[in-house]
């Protein structure tokens, strides 16, 4: 049996964050569960540079179209090799870091993520068979993030982006009002994360390998 494929996503480009314990408690969970985890640390990593011009926001149709840069192509090779995509994210300013936007407008691009039919409104969703899981820390209490905000990183990201390309959101964390939590707290939760790596990789196992639609 294959081992399931995990990428996880840190999109913060604060190094040392709660953001990455958490997404790191998972990760360490998945392989012990038997995945193959590949991370993606926006910390780290490359951040790509946001798209300049048009053609930057799709997949080079010939020869003579801009070429993915090599930390774009890499990116995009990730996603596409993975069953489930784990994201890890603190909310700013009622979204989610620059860092991330700017990997998501880099690879989800048109062509690769999702293709608009020549005729009328609907498009093909281009990573269908693959799923989510999203993890959101932030400051506010849940109440105010949902009627203030309209929990809007969390629409944005799975409505608008994952499942517009296919890609079904299994599950949704928001970790609440960071800044008040004591460390206990936040262990429970790092804690928590590790069990729901070790959930993902198994549900992943137990699934049968979709036929990915081709790019």
């Amino acid at each position: 049996m294959n081992a399931p494929r995990i990428l996880v996503i840190v999109g913060t480009p604060l190094a040392g964050s709660l953001t990455h314990s958490l997404a790191d408690s998972y990760a360490s969970a998945a392989r012990a569960g038997g995945a193959d985890v590949r991370m993606v640390d926006l910390a780290h990593d490359a951040v790509p540079e946001h798209p300049s011009v048009r053609a930057q926001l799709r997949v080079p149709r010939t020869d003579d179209e801009v070429a993915l840069s090599p930390d774009v192509a890499a990116y995009i090779a990730d996603v596409e090799w993975a069953d489930h995509v784990a994201i890890f994210f603190p909310q700013w300013w009622g979204s989610y870091p620059a860092a991330l936007k700017t990997w998501i407008d880099r690879v989800f691009v048109s062509g690769f993520a999702f293709r608009y039919r020549p005729t009328g409104r609907l498009w093909d969703k281009l990573l269908t068979g693959r799923t989510a899981r999203i993890v959101m820390t932030m400051d506010s209490p849940v109440v105010w993030n949902a009627w203030t905000y309209r929990d809007a990183p969390i629409r944005s990201l799975r409505n608008a982006t994952l499942e517009y390309c296919g890609i079904k959101v299994r599950g949704v964390t928001r970790l609440s009002e960071v800044r008040h939590r004591t460390d206990a707290d936040r262990e429970r939760w790092i804690g928590g994360m590790a069990s729901l790596g070790a959930t993902d990789a198994e549900s992943v196992r137990a699934r049968p390998r979709e036929a990915f639609v081709e790019a």
